[in-house]
């Protein structure tokens, strides 16, 4: 069973995934500027992916996901990109906003509340195949604070 790994953890894992994907040499000085921290802090953070198993990092040689760190890593991009999607397409939430609060609750959803939000997704972009009017009637009342018209129940319940 692999070890649980902290938010911050699993965002050195995400970067180094990112950064691989993107064609990069993947070292410590991109890691820092890809997560906006000092370079000692990335040293620290990949001894500790180390000895857990999920890196392999020489000094000042690149950095290298194990396969255990790549599965980890998948992991936090997929509840990334399913919370960004829910964030943007269904709440309507700005694309920077929800960028930063898919950030930060990737570390913690529980996988039925993901395993649910990717199915919701997944229903809702195949069938029906045009948008469905209830999401258009939430965008209707996000832009104007009132129900349409073509909604039965007239008040919201706080």
């Amino acid at each position: 069973m692999e070890k649980e790994q902290t938010a911050s953890m699993e965002d050195y894992l995400e970067a180094v995934a990112m950064l691989r994907r993107r064609g990069k040499a993947v070292r410590v000085k991109e890691i820092s500027q890809a997560l906006g921290v000092k370079m000692p802090s990335v040293t620290a953070a990949l001894k500790k992916l180390s000895d857990d198993g999920l890196v392999e990092h020489e000094r000042y040689g690149r950095v290298k996901l194990t396969p255990a760190g790549d599965r980890a890593a998948k992991s936090v991009f997929h509840r990334h990109q399913v919370l960004l999607r829910f964030l943007t397409q269904v709440l309507s939430i700005s694309p920077q906003i929800a960028v930063e609060d898919a950030c930060r609750m990737e570390h913690s959803i529980s996988p039925i509340t993901l395993e649910r939000l990717s199915k919701f997704l997944e229903f809702a972009g195949a069938c029906p195949r045009e948008r469905p009017s209830w999401l258009e009637n939430y965008k209707h009342y996000l832009e104007y604070g009132q129900l349409p018209a073509s909604c039965p129940e007239k008040s919201v319940k706080e």
